[in-house]
């Protein structure tokens, strides 16, 4: 333990230091939010975490010895100094030129030579410029919501045929033409995932993921994908933290950063990706949003591009908002990093100046667990590339029967032939009370439900909710474009199959086999 007679300059500064002590103070201080610095007795910079030098802003770093009156601008200066000096919190500008106003707060230490405290942190928006900011996001959000729900029905339906005519005649003449219908729709598909991920709406599956490693995995890869003139420094502090999180949608988020920080760099430049932690002992705002007190990890991504202005920076991640649509770009790259940590219990913000680049940094509710093992990264095709189910004779009528209830009628009709040729007996309905009333007048019981989520009247988890009160163990399996997070469920708890819209013909056969026990029904 320290000798509480040794000054507080004695233990930072390096006289009779001892190693232990300064990694304790050095960790006690990295560990602080926001900014910290420890001041001498003539209030001058000791030492200070990474938050306070990046709130100092880079026209004047902190340097030891420096006097906390050079950094803040000349204006309201005295006045500033003078509450501080009784114990008052201050409103003040920095010195470096275009920083924001900063609440700076000066406390004393009880210690021999009347050491202080220096603490920085931005100030916090108004109440109301932040309702209305998390408002509309929301707003955008349930928007984006409903209009992924559409597509990807009607992409489902396109696909869904292009797919069943492929399936008999691949070798016609339509058949280039119908492969590039598959491979357009599964195009939009990957453009509906980002606006789910946008309004937090899609289909996540979280692993205890080690944050160092998977950081380290995307090395090679972006490498590649940067080019020659960006420079890019990977920083891993030890030990590693751990998130839950699903494994495919942190690697989108640190590729989409990089990407969005080399498009902002035409001229080459320099990219630093860097993991860390963080305690934040109070509830701090940043952007519009409250990050509540809690032991976080964190992902820092910053490049030396030409920055964003300030009459952009409150809108960078509202879906199609873009300052490249001249080269293409869609607006989606950014909301679709904002709704993937927000959806995974995270917070992010960004920090820039113009011509001084851009950090983006996201915290993650750390996990105290290990890992999980990691799982060999697999291509995924898109939702339209799974070949189609082989033809099969359609059985003969009284078996069991898959209870299919789908209100796109494209889509109930593609999916009813689908399980049909994959010898499937079906009773197909337009709605859960159709299902239920068929259900009544002829008194069959149903293999299985097949039934999409969202429909009008009785919405697909009421309507297994009806039929389990009389077949207690029916294997259902549920299909939507929303996420099991959006439906407010456990599903895997109620023995309730999800698959996510759009899907294809042959992986809705398979998910269907899965539910169904080992020998019920027999399919060629």
């Amino acid at each position: 333990m320290p000798d509480p007679r040794r000054t507080l300059q004695d233990l930072l500064r390096g006289r009779n230091r001892r190693p232990a002590e300064d990694a304790v103070v050095r960790a006690v201080l990295d560990a602080a939010s926001p900014g910290i610095a420890l001041l001498d007795a003539e209030d001058r910079l000791v030492t200070w975490n990474a938050e306070f030098a990046g709130l100092c802003g880079p026209l004047l770093p902190p340097r030891p010895g420096l006097p906390i009156a050079a950094l803040m601008a000349a204006e309201g200066k005295e006045a500033a100094l003078a509450a501080l000096a009784t114990g008052q919190r201050v409103a003040i500008a920095m010195a470096s030129e275009g920083s924001p106003r900063l609440e700076m707060e000066h406390r004393k230490l009880p210690a021999p030579d009347r050491g202080a405290v220096l603490r920085l942190s931005r100030i916090a928006a108004r109440p109301a410029e932040q309702q209305a900011g998390a408002a509309r996001l929301q707003a955008v959000g349930a928007l984006a919501g409903g209009i992924a729900h559409d597509f990807n029905n009607l992409l489902t339906a396109i696909a869904g045929s292009a797919e069943a005519a492929l399936s008999r005649a691949p070798g016609g003449e339509a058949a280039s033409e119908l492969r590039q219908v598959l491979e357009s729709a599964g195009r939009g598909a990957a453009l509906v995932k980002q606006l789910l991920a946008f309004a937090r709406q899609q289909a996540l599956r979280p692993r205890v993921v080690d944050l160092n490693i998977a950081v380290s995995a995307m090395g090679e890869l972006l490498r590649r994908l940067l080019g020659s003139r960006v420079r890019l420094t990977i920083a891993l502090e030890e030990p590693s933290r751990r998130v839950r999180m699903d494994p495919t949608q942190l690697d989108q988020v640190i590729m989409n950063l990089a990407l969005n920080a080399r498009d902002a760099m035409p001229e080459g430049g320099s990219l630093r990706i860097a993991t860390g932690h963080a305690v934040v002992l109070s509830p701090e705002t940043i952007g519009t949003e409250t990050l509540p007190a809690g032991r976080y990890a964190m992902l820092e991504v910053v490049d030396s591009g030409a920055g964003i202005p300030p009459e952009v920076l409150p809108r960078i991640f509202d879906p199609f908002f873009t300052t490249k649509r001249e080269q293409g770009g869609t607006g989606l790259g950014l909301s679709t990093v904002h709704g993937i940590v927000r959806q995974s219990g995270g917070f992010i913000a960004v920090d820039s100046r113009r011509g001084e680049g851009a950090r983006f940094r996201i915290w993650m509710p750390r996990h105290e667990g290990p890992a999980d093992p990691v799982v060999p990264a697999a291509m995924v095709a898109p939702p339209t590339a799974s070949p189609p189910p082989p033809p099969a004779p359609e059985p003969p009528p009284g078996g069991p029967a898959v209870l299919l209830v789908e209100d796109e009628v494209p889509l109930l009709r593609l999916a009813e032939r689908a399980l049909r040729r994959a010898g499937f007996e079906v009773m197909s309905a337009g709605c859960s009370e159709e299902a239920l009333e068929m259900l009544d007048r002829s008194g069959a019981v149903p293999l299985a439900l097949v039934s999409d989520v969202v429909m009008p009247g009785l919405d697909g988890l009421e309507l297994t909710a009806r039929l389990r009160d009389r077949w207690p163990e029916l294997p259902v399996l549920l299909v939507s474009g929303y996420a099991e997070a959006a439906l407010g469920r456990d599903l895997a708890a109620e023995r309730i199959r999800l698959m996510a819209k759009p899907y294809s013909l042959g992986a809705l056969v398979t998910e269907l086999k899965g539910i169904l026990p080992e020998g019920v029904v027999k399919v060629s």
